[in-house]
């Protein structure tokens, strides 16, 4: 019985690790992503980056997952189209040199965020009010 119960619990987060993963957007970079956030409702759009960037950058660190984007709106500006995001880009299971012993660190989650006032025309807001 202890058996089943685990192979059941095992068949549900694959499932729904599946379904997230479908919900994400394939891009080559952010931009797209940026602008969906630009749009939608809840400021935020959710894609995995695909094609040689991706390749290079998982090869670079001997990660075998993909690499994910989050995009989500800090704020929205008075300027129609404009927003403050907040791009983050993650991938687990990447290796870091690790410098001071001269090997590498185990496989881990890697997590860049960086901030962007952002208009749908790929310009600055005029203003940050």
């Amino acid at each position: 019985m202890k058996a089943i119960t685990v192979l059941v619990g095992a068949a549900c987060a694959l499932i729904a690790s599946a379904a997230i993963a479908q919900e994400r957007l394939p891009v080559h970079d952010a931009k797209q992503l940026m602008l969906s956030a630009l749009d939608a409702p809840d400021g935020k759009a959710h894609g995995v980056l695909v094609g040689e960037v991706a390749d290079a950058i998982s090869k670079r660190f001997n990660a075998t997952t993909p690499i994910y984007i989050d995009v989500s709106t800090e704020k929205r500006y008075a300027q129609p189209g404009c927003s403050r995001l907040n791009v983050r880009f993650w991938q687990d299971g990447v290796q870091l040199p690790n410098y001071g012993a001269g090997g590498v660190q185990a496989p881990r989650r890697q997590t860049i965020d960086f901030g962007i006032n952002y208009c749908r025309d790929g310009q600055p807001p005029r203003s940050l009010s």
